[in-house]
């Protein structure tokens, strides 16, 4: 696998972070959202490691599954594949 480019990681963190925020916003209202943090780390050492780790704020009175940040990070995992695989082609 090649290394990505910073422009590339950029471009797909971006596409994970719109996946991501449409996975919690398909689950909860806008406005039981107050704040929301997506971090995308790259690894390339030893090939291509991706850390996506989703942090959410919720309105106290928000019924959401408590493992919504988890399922977004994991939406976005998969988006992140998908992009991978474009690349690879």
């Amino acid at each position: 696998m090649k290394t990505l480019t910073d422009l590339e990681m950029e471009k797909i963190s971006e596409a994970a972070a719109v996946v991501a925020e449409k996975y919690i916003f398909s689950k909860v209202s806008k406005k039981e959202v107050q704040d929301m943090e997506l971090r995308v780390e790259f690894n390339q050492e030893d090939g291509l490691d991706v850390d996506v780790e989703v942090e959410l704020f919720l309105d106290e009175l928000c019924k959401a599954d408590e493992n919504l940040a988890d399922e977004a990070a994991q939406a976005a995992l998969e988006e992140i594949d998908r992009q991978i695989e474009k690349l690879s082609e």
